[in-house]
């Protein structure tokens, strides 16, 4: 092995360029089973963030199985979900254009089964006794915001018929093995769906329609997800009742427990269609949960009440679903990033059918994870995970300390993983240090650490960012002087806040984040619409901490560089809120670097924009942090 170079960290050159990044990003997002057939979704940079459909032929090839221009991808909710299913060979999915509802035949070509208008679709589940399909509607009407609702679909096509409406939000229909009856989860404002949801039960009348329903489990206070009948009629559930979302069945005298733990199986429903746990037998459940901020693997008989951990080697679990004695799922390693493995219920062992990466990175240009808990200014604990620089053909000078980048995940009750990321390795082998925050409000710590954020977004959080960086340079592990905090969506919030309200970061990178929380209040798309009560506080009787906490009313106390990136067409976070920022923040003779990308929404697909933000960015701190490299690309 030659000789390292001797270069001060920052300025050090990788094999994991942005042309590598973006062309890495191949997103594997969901999984089907169909008659020992495997079906997944992928979402492609290469052609522009289409979201492919693949079967894996009976030779082990993947094919796709639609034709361009057609794409599974739905925007209930705006962040969509539960695209498509697969039935007897038949695809049904929601086509991204149109919204509508389309059936592909093994051999023909996709043909619309919905009329075209203002309705969405998402996750939708097979009625074959009644031969339709059901799923969750979101109506847009010109006027008022969009009505949800359960709706059946012939399969044969037609208009949707309304089964189930009245609430505010739906999610997961499922229909009994016998075809006899109907579960779903609702919520409505001003709650997320993690604060506190219902789940409900309804007989299917003869005629098809839902008869009168029983709420079965939910509440204000209390966080219901994935209902499942399981092959001889039981329902399962997850749960958060105990303060952390544990599995459940319903019994006779109502919900019995079926894992105790202090720890998560459940997860924020962000997408619909998110899974954490699938039925193999009457038998046998195989489910995931986090702990400690890394995920795991493991099955339940249900009978015994049992429990086997599966020591698969992986990190975080995407997608699961599970049968024949198998689980197939979209994981990723701390070393490598995801993949679609079959996995044996019984051994552990694990066969990798796909990547989203044809050619792995050498394990010497590799940064490995390290969670981190961390003091807070007020006595609490918050998370985090720490990637140190890390690049085989470098090494920095004696007594160098790398800069720190802080990464604020969105959500914000979402929350980082240790799973492998083309984002971090571009910074860590760069001779970057890395710390992606968990702070206070993030899932996967319980509910009690999720509703630490209760009224206090905009506090908490970004105490913990400013707190972990200042944690990293008193241990030696971070240079103090050079931070950055970067972060997307309501991360970028954290980001703009932390700028504005303290002290503590030389620069920042905010992708389409907020500024103007009374504007985002008014603006945004009805699934968050009253997130910020929850968040901030009832709207206006709480205007004063919309105002305290925007930053935008406060730019004369931000006095360093950001840079700002915004896809002109979200809807999550309309443009505005950047050019209203930077518009202050230029006017007080601030550097505010602002890149449009006009053929993006909310969150960037396109591999061309994705290596233009990660070259900005990169040409960003090094000019605020007087880093040179030879070629920092």
């Amino acid at each position: 092995m030659s000789a390292r170079t001797t270069a001060p960290y920052g300025t050090w050159t990788s094999p994991v360029t942005p042309d590598r990044v973006a062309a890495s990003s191949r997103t594997l997002l969901e999984v089907f089973r169909d008659r020992g057939s495997i079906y997944w979704l992928e979402r492609r940079p290469e052609e522009g963030g289409r979201n492919a459909l693949v079967r894996l032929g009976e030779d082990g090839t993947p094919r796709d199985v639609l034709p361009e221009p057609f794409e599974a991808r739905s925007r209930v909710h705006e962040y969509g979900g539960a695209a498509a299913l697969v039935h007897d060979r038949y695809i049904y999915f929601v086509n991204g254009t149109d919204q509508r509802i389309y059936r592909k035949a093994p051999e023909g070509a996709p043909e619309p089964l919905t009329p075209a208008g203002s309705h969405r679709f998402a996750d939708g589940v097979l009625d074959p006794v009644r031969e339709r399909s059901i799923w969750v509607l979101e109506d847009h009407a010109p006027e008022g915001e969009p009505r949800n609702a359960l709706a059946a679909v012939p399969l044969s096509g037609g208009h949707p018929e309304v089964l189930v409406s009245g609430r505010d939000f739906f999610a997961f229909p499922r229909i009994s093995p016998d075809g006899r009856r109907l579960a779903w989860v609702t919520w409505d404002h001003p709650r997320m769906p993690w604060n506190g949801s219902e789940l409900w039960v309804a007989d299917l009348l003869p005629g098809g329609s839902a008869g009168a329903p029983t709420r079965v489990a939910g509440g204000p206070d209390e966080s219901v997800f994935q209902p499942e009948w399981s092959p001889e009629g039981n329902l399962y559930f997850v749960s958060d009742r105990s303060g952390w979302w544990n599995l459940y069945r319903l019994g006779r005298e109502g919900p019995e427990p079926l894992t105790d733990m202090r720890a998560e199986i459940g997860k924020p429903l962000i997408q619909l269609g998110t899974r954490t746990y699938a039925i193999d037998s009457a038998e046998r459940i195989v489910f995931t949960y986090v702990e400690e901020g890394r995920w795991h693997l493991a099955t339940l008989e249900p009978g015994s009440r049992a429990l086997h951990e599966l020591d698969t080697g992986y990190a975080a679990y995407t997608a699961l679903t599970a049968g024949d004695g198998e689980a197939l799922v979209i994981a990723a390693s701390t070393a490598a990033p995801p993949e679609l493995a079959r996995v044996d219920l019984e051994t552990g062992g694990r066969e990798t059918l796909a990547r989203s990466l044809s050619e792995p990175l050498d394990p010497a240009y590799l940064s490995e994870p390290i969670h981190v808990a961390f003091p807070t200014r007020d006595g609490q604990t918050a998370y985090g995970f720490f990637y140190a620089p890390g690049n085989a053909d470098y090494e920095a000078p004696s007594g160098d300390l790398p800069p720190l980048l802080v990464k604020c995940h969105g959500g914000p009750t979402n929350a980082a993983t240790p799973a492998f990321d083309w984002d971090t390795q571009f910074w860590t082998s760069r001779g970057f240090a890395v710390l992606d925050v968990n702070y206070r409000g993030s899932s996967g710590y319980g509910r009690a650490y999720r509703e630490q954020l209760l009224e206090s977004w905009g506090v908490l959080d970004v105490d913990d960012c400013v707190d972990g960086a200042r944690w990293l340079a008193d241990k030696g592990l971070a240079n103090g002087e050079r931070r950055a905090i970067r972060g997307r969506s309501a991360g970028g919030y954290t980001v703009l806040s932390a700028l504005t309200f303290r002290e503590a970061f030389r620069a920042g990178a905010s992708y389409y984040g907020i500024s103007d929380l009374e504007r985002l209040a008014a603006e945004t798309h009805k699934f968050e619409s009253h997130y910020l009560e929850q968040l901030i506080g009832s709207y206006p009787d709480a205007r004063h901490r919309y105002r305290e906490r925007s930053p935008i009313n406060a730019p004369e106390r931000l006095d360093c560089p950001v840079i700002f990136f915004q896809g002109l067409k979200d809807k999550v976070v309309p443009p505005n809120q950047a050019e209203t920022m930077v518009r202050a923040l230029r006017d007080k003779g601030i550097t505010a670097e602002y890149h449009t990308f006009e053929d993006e929404g909310h969150g960037f697909h396109k591999a061309g924009n994705m290596k233009a933000c990660l070259l900005a960015e990169l040409a960003f701190y090094a000019r605020v942090f007087g880093l040179a490299a030879e070629n920092p690309a």
